[in-house]
C-alpha cells in the first residue's frame, strides 16, 4: 500500500459498530468484502445518484447492501450463492433493522434471472461476485437497468494484476484474462459511458448513454 493510500485510509472512520464487527469477521474468515476506499467512493456516487432501487450481485455477508442502503434509503435486492454466507447476510441483514429495506435472493446470479425481474427496473446495478462471469452478468441484468441508469464493477483491476504482463499461477493467468477482457469489452460498449478509477481494487462506473449509437 503507498501513503497516498494510507493517508486516505486514516481519513475514513468507522463509527457503526455492526459494520464494525461485519468488518472483523471477514477479515478473520477470508470474506472478500469491498475495499474500503473503494467503498467510500462507491457510496458517495451513490449519493449524488440517489437511486430508488438497487441490484446487487454478489452479497457475501451482506456488508455492501447494508452499507448502500444507510448512504442513500435505496431499496436493495441482492444475490448470494455461497449457503454459509447467505445465512450470515440473514443474520446481519435482521441485526441491522433492514429485511424491509434488502431483499436477499439465494442461488446463482446466472440462474435467478426470473427472481430478480420480479422486484422491477434498477437505478444501479453494482457487480462484486465470481469474476470470470462479470460480462455474462452484466448482459444477464443489464435489461433491467432504468434508461439513466449506471453500471458498478468493482475489481476490476484486481490487485494491479490487470497491468503485469506476466503470472506464473496458471488459474491465476486465466482470471487475469478474463478480467482485462471484460474491461475492454466494457470500454467499447456502444450503450455506455465507461470509465475505471484506481481506487479501492479498481472500480467500474458505466454510465447509459440512453441511446446506442
Amino acid at each position: 500500500m503507498d501513503k497516498v493510500q494510507e493517508y486516505l485510509l486514516s481519513l475514513v472512520k468507522q463509527d457503526d459498530a455492526l459494520l464494525q464487527e461485519m468488518e472483523q469477521f471477514a477479515a478473520e474468515h477470508g470474506v472478500p468484502i469491498m475495499d474500503k476506499l473503494g467503498m467510500e467512493f462507491m457510496l458517495q456516487l451513490l449519493r449524488l445518484i440517489q437511486p430508488k432501487a438497487i441490484l446487487e450481485v454478489g452479497a457475501a455477508i451482506g456488508y455492501s447492501a447494508i452499507c448502500m442502503v444507510k448512504a442513500t434509503d435505496a431499496r436493495v435486492v441482492t444475490i448470494e450463492r455461497d449457503e454459509e454466507r447467505y445465512n450470515k447476510a440473514v443474520f446481519y441483514i435482521e441485526r441491522a433493522n433492514l429485511t424491509n429495506s434488502i431483499s436477499l435472493l439465494f442461488g446463482d446470479a446466472l440462474e435467478t434471472g426470473e427472481q430478480v425481474q420480479a422486484y422491477g427496473k434498477f437505478d444501479v446495478i453494482f457487480i462484486d461476485a465470481a469474476k470470470g462471469q462479470y460480462q455474462r452478468f452484466f448482459e444477464m441484468y443489464e435489461p433491467l437497468l432504468t434508461d439513466n441508469g449506471v453500471i458498478l464493477t468493482d475489481n476490476v483491476l484486481f490487485r494491479g494484476l490487470v497491468a503485469e504482463e506476466t503470472i506464473e499461477n496458471k488459474r491465476m493467468r486465466s482470471l487475469v484474462k478474463k478480467i482485462k477482457s471484460y474491461n475492454e469489452w466494457l470500454m467499447a460498449h456502444p450503450g455506455y459511458h465507461t470509465t475505471i478509477f484506481p481506487i479501492g481494487d479498481g472500480v467500474a462506473v458505466s454510465k447509459k448513454r440512453g441511446e446506442h449509437k
